[in-house]
């Protein structure tokens, strides 16, 4: 029997590694962001990400994102990447969500039929700094607070105990046996997420057959939606052929299980606002019954936005690939239909659309509502950090105190200011005709009082 040679680095040893980062980067200079180190221009930074998108629909993406701060910050995921780059960091990898903000968390079925909640958008996912999420999400909680209608104080408020929690859950994370840690599962419900649960519960298959289609000479067809695209019948069937590929990444058992549904309607849809431009089709099937829906998404996926400032981290060549294995590293169980394809030499990821999916909404967020959101986000970033990095080095980084609580609390509140004048840029660019948007939508400015 060959001996293993190799010893063990124990826990709290990996401990004082993470400890040791503080010497390269001190707790509370996290909070450090000077918007004057800037050496690009905003809006042609923005212009320049959306190369290779569907032009025609690229105002549509300007309108969403000039309608507010927080509107503004969910299609700039490349700019932030750009502000976070240079800024100095622990070292500490983990696979990252790179788009962590309020509303890439939500509701969705879990394989065994439960109804969880956790991240659920992996479209920006690398392994790259943990610190890079920890900050959009406190900034994110900054911007969709004020829009809620809180005061500034109740946004740091919940950055803090965003972020204290992210911190006492990884303490917990780092004592867990890996396998114990590998099956754990966030099911505290707070109030704003069994509003989402509710909403959840009601986006049945059959509910969305009737929302999303209409019967026409006896056969269900997507609903026409006036989009200043239309896809060719071309496009169409190349969509449905990928199918085949798709059916190949998926586990034995579940390509088992897909190859029972037959394709009744293919549609393009444009969803949320940093993917709008990119092609996402949508492919109603039934499973020879009419009450046996499966709506599945077929959406195309460019390289992360991260990507240019982290050429090291081992990725998947295929983009679809890269996000589909992030949400599996991230969550405890993905949709069971997860998988990826090609179309026309470019990435696409597929998954089933609308299983129970449900999301956050402004209401949600108001007052003590808020604060409880925010905790349960600072709990289910730290377990998806946790499951692929390494908790004890973690946790020896972000300690026993404070001092990286209120150092998020800042830089949460002063990157929403800067993503508010950049709005404002934005806007200005739209009404000088620099950036073509489908219209100026009335401002809807942060609230950012002091109470």
């Amino acid at each position: 029997m060959t001996k293993n040679k190799t010893r063990m680095v124990t826990r709290k040893e990996r401990r004082q590694l993470g400890r040791a980062c503080r010497d390269r980067l001190r707790r509370i200079e996290q909070a450090n962001w000077d918007p004057k180190a800037r050496k690009f221009d905003v809006i042609g930074l923005l212009l320049k990400a959306q190369h290779g998108r569907l032009p025609s629909l690229l105002p549509v993406k300007w309108t969403r994102m000039a309608a507010s701060p927080f509107g503004f910050f969910r299609g700039a995921a490349p700019l932030m990447a750009a502000d976070l780059a240079p800024l100095p960091h622990t070292g500490l990898m983990a696979q990252i969500c790179g788009d962590a903000h309020v509303e890439n968390l939500g509701a969705f079925e879990a394989p065994d039929g439960r109804l969880i909640f956790d991240i659920n958008d992996f479209d920006e996912s690398l392994v790259g700094p943990w610190e890079w999420d920890v900050k959009r999400m406190a900034a994110s909680l900054a911007l969709a607070g004020r829009e809620a209608g809180n005061s500034d104080r109740q946004c740091k408020d919940a950055i803090t105990a965003f972020v204290r929690n992210y911190r006492v859950a990884m303490k917990r994370f780092s004592e867990m046996m890996f396998v114990e840690l590998a099956r754990y599962q966030i099911l505290r419900k707070v109030d704003p997420v069994r509003s989402v649960l509710r909403k959840a519960e009601r986006a049945t298959p059959m509910h969305n057959l009737e929302k999303l289609t209409v019967l026409e000479q006896g056969k269900h067809v997507f609903r026409k939606q006036e989009l200043p695209y239309k896809m060719s019948q071309k496009e169409a069937d190349e969509a449905i052929a990928s199918l085949h590929a798709y059916s190949k990444t998926l586990l034995p058992e579940r390509a088992h299980f897909f190859a029972q549904y037959h394709v009744e309607d293919v549609g393009f849809r444009v969803v949320g606002t940093g993917s709008v431009g990119l092609r996402d089709y949508v492919v109603l099937m039934f499973g020879g019954a009419v009450y046996d829906p499966l709506f599945i998404q077929i959406k195309e996926e460019p390289k992360s936005a991260y990507a240019p400032y982290l050429p090291h981290s081992p990725v998947a060549e295929h983009q679809g690939q890269r996000v589909a294995e992030a949400g599996r590293a991230m969550q405890m169980q993905s949709d069971i239909f997860l998988g990826w394809t090609s179309i026309g030499g470019r990435d696409y990821l597929v998954r089933q659309l609308r299983d129970h999916k449900a999301g956050i909404e402004a209401d949600d967020l108001k007052g003590r509502g808020l604060v409880q959101y925010a905790e349960l986000c600072g709990e289910l970033l730290s377990k998806g950090h946790a499951r692929s990095g390494d908790p004890s080095a973690l946790y020896g980084y972000l300690g026993n105190n404070d001092r990286f609580d209120r150092a998020m609390g800042s830089f949460g509140i002063t990157y929403a200011d800067q993503t508010t004048k950049d709005w404002q840029q934005l806007r200005r660019a739209i009404r000088a005709g620099k950036v073509s948007a489908a219209k100026l939508p009335s401002a809807v400015p942060a609230k950012s009082k002091s109470k």
